[in-house]
């Protein structure tokens, strides 16, 4: 029998590299699927709704730096790629969507589940598009989508129809009008110019008091952050997807920057007098110095993310790394070292600060002594995936990564529901390695019940069975219940924030997996040994007290007032909040000396 369409899209995905696509079958993707059940080379990992396929994907660019490949059937299945795809493209990261579409002799026929594919991924696959409307296009439809893919770092799209998918293929014919394309792409080596090297050595050399943000084109960087940093005598904050760029022992380095961040990291802009940004897109501009205060220099290798967050001095486009390495010969050790001293002497009271929040009291688990508990004993190559919500700030702050760890987590998107997916892409693309994801309630409601069926199907093919998924569960939107008594003075909304209590550790063993409910905090610490010791995967449920406040590095006058007005207003919690919030502030005031009752 002659290679279809579909056959040949498999063997050219092969011939890139790709060896796993993430996916949801359909009869509109039929065609694709026959294909893959005749291709021993290629695995395709069935997850339990579309947008899942979408965030594993996305985790496996991140985690690997490789293409990332999704599929979908026709109209519904598309669609629910769309959050997934957004995460990858707002973070910057090669995806190739593949998705199905009805025949082509019914399209424009108002035909079931006929949707414009091409105008629903515009924006998502902004770059490259495109139906395939015969079989010898399909090569060069491919090579593009994944090409533009890695050279853009972003997502393309491919739409097949399903009667398409099952034609004969054909080499494109040597005559006008057809296009003869090849694999293979090779990332260039992207330098600034020696002049702007100069300006940029310049402007870091007259700083007196230089502070250092890195996110996560500085991944890969860090021998050389660390050189640039140590010459400065700055001090080094970390966007959320920087987390692991740094080990967050060194003493220079002062943790996350934001509302989830550090006061250190806040003291770290407020003082400085010169601001490197390497690799990040931070979008917080009142976290960053005031205008005015600070000289400005930026790396990033997207020329288009320059000097939209803080008005630099000079912007230089380049590959973090090959962009310091070239810079380094150029700048002078500042033989000073009071301004790297003081930084170093915050970082140091701040890490007694967040140890002693996290062992006081609370009804009945402190969230933060949940993540305290776990930090020191976190495997030296584990692979972390946050979800987004109140346990976002405990994983920022209070887990210390170390050299080897890799960590990530949906930055700029910031959407609810990764943290299970990517946990999914981190440990396809790396069996052997331990691999923890960090929940809350309403995201392990939202999607993450799902997934764990997902994670009873293949974990036996693991080589290291170790899938740990931490799940907050305090019965509450926390992180949205917050925002809306600091950020709008509003009480909290029972009937959109309250979550119904889920039995997820006994779920769990529903499942054949292990599971683990946490509510005393003296069986944290044991119960943490066991589940890193698990043969099989386990769901750490942690029964947290919503009360415990996320509090922000800075309390600025407004959000005062508008938690004053939230009490005021009657909200139901006000006894339970104020009463932990006073715990926090006292601790920060006096780490260690509080009082923990």
């Amino acid at each position: 029998m002659s290679a279809t369409v579909s056959d040949y899209l498999v063997y050219r995905l092969i011939q890139w590299g790709v060896r796993r696509i993430y996916g949801y079958p359909g009869d509109g993707i039929n065609g694709v699927m026959g294909a893959l059940g005749r291709n021993s080379e290629m695995k395709f990992v069935q997850v339990r709704h579309e947008e899942m396929a979408a965030f594993a994907a996305c985790a496996h660019a991140k985690f690997t730096g490789e293409v990332g490949v999704c599929m979908a059937t026709s109209g519904p299945g598309a669609v629910h790629l769309l959050n997934g795809l957004y995460d990858a493209k707002l973070d910057h990261q090669p995806v190739v969507a593949i998705v199905g579409q009805q025949a082509r002799t019914a399209l424009g026929g108002h035909y079931q589940q006929e949707v414009d594919l091409t105008t629903l991924f515009k924006d998502v696959a902004s770059e490259y598009i495109t139906m395939v409307t015969v079989p010898s296009a399909v090569r060069h439809a491919l090579d593009r989508a994944v090409r533009i893919a890695r050279c853009e770092r972003t997502v393309t799209c491919l739409v097949l129809p399903n009667d398409l998918q099952e034609q004969p293929y054909e080499p494109p014919p040597r005559k006008h009008g057809t296009v003869h394309s090849s694999v293979g792409y090779a990332s260039p080596r992207v330098i600034p110019q020696d002049a702007d090297l100069r300006r940029a050595a310049d402007v870091l050399n007259a700083g007196k008091k230089v502070a250092m943000l890195v996110g996560a084109g500085a991944l890969g960087a860090a021998d050389e952050v660390m050189e640039v940093a140590d010459r400065l005598g700055a001090g080094v904050s970390k966007a959320l997807l920087g987390k692991a760029v740094l080990p967050d022992a060194l003493p220079f380095v002062t943790g996350p920057i934001g509302l989830l961040g550090t006061k250190p990291s806040w003291d770290l802009m407020q003082d400085c007098d010169t601001l490197l940004m390497v690799g990040t897109s931070f979008p917080y501009s009142e976290f960053l110095p005031p205008e005015g205060q600070a000289r400005g220099v930026q790396i990033d290798l997207d020329g288009r993310m320059l000097s939209i967050r803080y008005p630099m001095e000079v912007g230089l486009v380049g590959d973090a790394k090959e962009t310091l390495r070239a810079l380094i010969p150029q700048l002078k050790r500042k033989e000073d070292r009071s301004w790297r001293e003081g930084v170093e002497k915050g970082v140091a009271r701040w890490w007694k600060v967040l140890e002693a929040r996290a062992m006081t009291d609370a009804n009945p688990l402190n969230p933060q002594r949940v993540f305290w508990e776990l930090s020191p004993k976190l495997p030296a190559d584990v692979i972390l995936a946050a979800d987004s919500g109140s346990s976002t700030n405990w994983f920022a702050r209070d887990l210390k990564v170390r050299q080897g760890m890799m960590a990530s987590l949906s930055g700029n998107l910031a959407t609810m529901g990764c943290g299970m997916p990517y946990a999914l892409g981190a440990k396809f693309a790396f069996p052997h390695r331990p691999v923890l994801a960090v929940v809350g309630d309403g995201a392990m409601q939202m999607n993450g019940n799902a997934e764990l069926i997902t994670v009873a199907k293949y974990w036996k093919e693991w080589k290291d069975p170790r899938l740990i998924v931490l799940v907050l569960n305090n019965r509450d939107l926390n992180q949205v219940t917050w925002e809306q008594r600091v950020m709008a003075g509003d009480p909290k909304y029972a009937a959109s924030q309250d979550l119904p209590d889920f039995p997820y550790a006994k779920y769990a063993e529903s499942l054949g997996l292990k599971g683990l409910r946490v509510d005393r905090p003296d069986r944290l610490a044991a119960a943490w040994d066991e589940a890193l010791a698990a043969d099989r995967p386990v769901v750490f449920e942690a029964y947290t007290d919503p009360d415990v406040p996320p509090l922000p590095p800075h309390i600025t006058v407004e959000q005062a007032k508008m938690f004053a007005s939230a009490v005021v207003k009657g909200d139901a919690d006000a006894g339970g909040f104020l009463k932990q919030s006073m715990k926090e502030v006292v601790e920060t005031l006096l780490p260690h000396k509080g009082n923990k009752s």
